[in-house]
């Protein structure tokens, strides 16, 4: 499952790439440092990756324990 999750945050960080250099051409150079920030946040380590290698680890767990039964 680790090889699924990595290859969703690939994916993920391309996108991420894509909006960070859209809104670093669109945004004067304060508010973009404000804007990388936030997004990254929401959508770095410590958002929305976490919460997917949280949601896949349980997906494992249940998937597991069902076998074992």
């Amino acid at each position: 499952m680790m090889i699924l999750l990595r290859a969703i945050l690939e994916a993920l960080n391309t996108h991420k790439r894509r909006v960070l250099e859209s809104a670093e051409l669109s945004l004067p150079a304060d508010k973009f440092a404000v804007f990388r920030k936030m997004f990254l946040g929401e959508f770095g380590r410590n958002g929305v990756e976490r919460e997917l290698a949280r949601i896949m680890a349980e997906h494992d767990e249940k998937r597991n324990g069902q076998g074992r039964k």
